[in-house]
C-alpha cells in the first residue's frame, strides 16, 4: 500500500473509536445506572489513546523523539486538564490533588515500568539516549521540588503558612516560565533520530497525523467531562475514597494516551521515543498542568492551591528520585520495569483507605 494512505487497521481503529465515543455520549445523556457510564467513558478514553498512539507513530518519523514527546504529551495531557477543571467545578478537591500526584506516579512508575517490561521481554536490554533522559529527569526533579514548596510551608508551619494561595500563584507562574525556556532543548533533534523522515508503508501525511492528534484530543475533552460526571456516583456505589479515585482511577484514565503510546513504542523497539513520550508527560504535568489548574481554578468558581498531604509529598519525592536512578545508565531491562510496577502497586495500596 502506498505511503500516505489509511490501512485497513487504521480504518478499523477509527471505527472503534467512533463507536466508543458514541456509546459514552449516549450512556451519559440517557442515564444508565451509576457504574456503566463511568466505565464506558474510561474505555472510550483508552480507545482514543490508541488513535493518538497511531498518530504519534507517524509523527515521530518526521519530528524525532524529543519533539514527538513534547507534542504528544501536550495533546495527551489535554484531557487531564479538562478532568481536573471539571472535578474542581464539582467540588472534588481531594480528587484533583491526588490526580495530579497520581498522574506523575502513573507515568514514572507504572507506565515506564510496563514499557520496560514489554520492551525487555520482546527485545532484551534496550538502550535509549541517556543524556536526553537525564535532562528530562533533572527537569522533573526541579519541577516537583518547586511544586512541593507550598506544601512544605503549610505542613512545617513556617511564617508563609496562611499565604499558600499567593505562594501557589507565584510558583505556578515561575514553572510556566521554566517550561517555556525548556522547549528549545526539548524539541531539538538528537543523533539517535536518524531514522526520522524515512517513508514507510501506510505512513500518514504530516497534516493527517497532526489532525488526528488534535481531533482525538478534542474528543477526549468531551469524554473527560462525561467521565467526571460519572465519577461521584461510581465512587459512592463502589465505596472508593476520593483520594484513591484521584490517585489511581482518574490518573490512569486521564493519562490513557501515555499508557498506550509509551508501551506501544517500547514493544516496537523504539526506546528513545518511548522514554521521551513517557517522561515528557509527568514533566508537563508538573510544569504546565498543575500551574494552569491553579491559575484557571477561579474560572470554574474554585480556589486551588498546591498544598499536598504529607504522604502525597513523600510518595511523589520517592517516585521521582527512583526514576532518576533508573534512567541514569541509558539502558532498561524487564526486571527494572517490574520493580517500578511493584513500587507503584505498593503506593496505590497505601491510599486504598483514603
Amino acid at each position: 500500500m502506498p505511503a500516505g494512505t489509511l490501512t485497513r487497521r487504521d480504518v478499523r481503529l477509527l471505527a472503534i473509536c467512533s463507536v466508543g465515543l458514541a456509546a459514552s455520549g449516549v450512556l451519559h445523556y440517557v442515564g444508565a445506572g451509576d457504574i456503566a457510564p463511568f466505565v464506558v467513558s474510561a474505555l472510550a478514553l483508552a480507545l482514543l489513546a490508541s488513535l493518538v498512539g497511531r498518530s504519534v507513530e507517524a509523527l515521530g518519523d518526521r519530528l524525532g523523539a524529543g519533539a514527538t514527546g513534547v507534542v504528544q504529551s501536550a495533546l495527551g495531557n489535554l484531557p487531564e486538564l479538562f478532568v481536573t477543571l471539571f472535578a474542581l467545578h464539582a467540588g472534588l478537591y481531594d480528587v484533583v490533588r491526588a490526580a495530579i500526584v497520581g498522574s506523575i506516579l502513573a507515568n514514572v512508575l507504572l507506565v515506564l515500568g510496563l514499557a520496560f517490561v514489554v520492551g525487555g521481554l520482546r527485545h532484551g536490554t534496550q538502550s535509549f539516549g541517556a543524556e536526553t533522559a537525564r535532562g528530562i529527569s533533572l527537569m522533573l526533579v526541579l519541577a516537583v521540588a518547586a511544586l512541593l514548596v507550598p506544601s512544605l510551608t503549610a505542613n512545617l508551619h513556617t511564617p508563609a503558612a496562611g499565604h499558600e494561595r499567593a505562594l501557589s500563584i507565584i510558583v505556578s507562574i515561575m514553572l510556566l516560565a521554566l517550561f517555556a525556556l525548556s522547549l528549545p532543548a526539548a524539541i531539538r533533534r538528537s543523533g539517535s533520530d536518524g531514522e526520522a523522515g524515512e517513508a514507510k508503508e501506510g505512513e500518514w501525511p504530516l497534516a493527517l497525523a497532526i489532525g488526528m492528534l488534535a481531533g482525538a484530543g478534542v474528543a477526549a475533552a468531551f469524554v473527560s467531562d462525561w467521565f467526571v460526571d460519572g465519577l461521584t456516583p461510581a465512587m459512592d456505589s463502589l465505596g472508593i475514597s476520593q483520594v484513591f479515585a484521584g490517585l489511581v482511577i482518574v490518573a490512569i484514565a486521564g493519562n490513557a494516551v501515555e499508557n498506550v503510546v509509551g508501551i506501544q513504542l517500547a514493544a516496537r523497539n523504539r526506546p528513545d521515543y518511548a522514554v521521551s513520550v513517557i517522561l515528557q508527560s509527568p514533566l508537563q504535568i508538573a510544569l504546565v498542568l498543575a500551574p494552569v489548574v491553579v491559575l484557571a481554578a477561579p474560572l470554574v468558581g474554585a480556589t486551588f492551591t498546591l498544598v499536598l498531604s504529607p504522604l502525597l509529598i513523600a510518595v511523589l519525592a520517592i517516585a521521582v528520585l527512583v526514576t532518576v536512578l533508573v534512567v541514569l545508565d541509558g539502558e532498561s531491562t524487564w526486571f527494572e520495569g517490574a520493580a517500578l510496577v511493584a513500587l507503584y502497586a505498593m503506593i496505590a495500596t497505601a491510599f486504598w483507605w483514603g
